[in-house]
């Protein structure tokens, strides 16, 4: 399978409906991604119009994977807003179709976000993972990215309580 990752300012209802869809099944399978329900169409739509809005103006930037022409993963980071904090972003999300995880499509898309990133001129680019997601820590590990704080069974699922990782890498030198 030939994998291909692009930066995309706007995509098409189709593409939309491609995320959704592999989010909204990656959350179903219990991803740690930010939902408890896998989320209903029209609020991916929202997060991708405003994830494309930001990297038209250079605040941010939407990678897209594909696997011949088919939708399989997708990552974007976004500009803080806060005046003090613009030099610096936050890798929000990496998401991999579920039978498209571990042919290193999380690593490819996770390496154009942070190329992107540097490019922009973003200075420290940070994230936060579920502490039980080892594959995406171990991947940000591998990639520069260093632990600088964790906040013990902060994330709630259900009963069950996970840590908060929080992972920076530094581009200033």
């Amino acid at each position: 399978m030939a994998v291909t990752v692009h930066d995309a300012v706007a995509i098409d209802d189709a593409a939309i409906d491609a995320v959704h869809g592999i989010l909204a099944d990656l959350v179903g399978r219990g991803a740690a991604l930010g939902w408890v329900e896998p989320p209903a169409r029209g609020e991916v739509a929202e997060l991708v119009d405003r994830v494309c809005a930001a990297a038209r103006v250079g605040d941010g930037a939407l990678q897209l994977a594909y696997a011949d022409e088919r939708l399989v993963g997708l990552g974007y980071w976004l500009r803080y807003a806060r005046p003090t904090h613009r030099p610096h972003a936050d890798l929000e999300k990496v998401a991999v179709a579920f039978e498209a995880q571990g042919l290193g499509i999380g690593r490819q898309l996770t390496v154009a976000l942070v190329d992107s990133a540097r490019a922009a001129g973003i200075e420290v680019l940070t994230l936060d993972a579920r502490g039980d997601n080892e594959h995406a820590l171990h991947l940000y590990r591998t990639l520069g990215f260093r632990e600088y704080g964790r906040l013990p069974d902060f994330v709630a699922v259900g009963e069950r309580r996970y840590d908060k990782v929080f992972y920076m890498i530094d581009f200033r030198g």
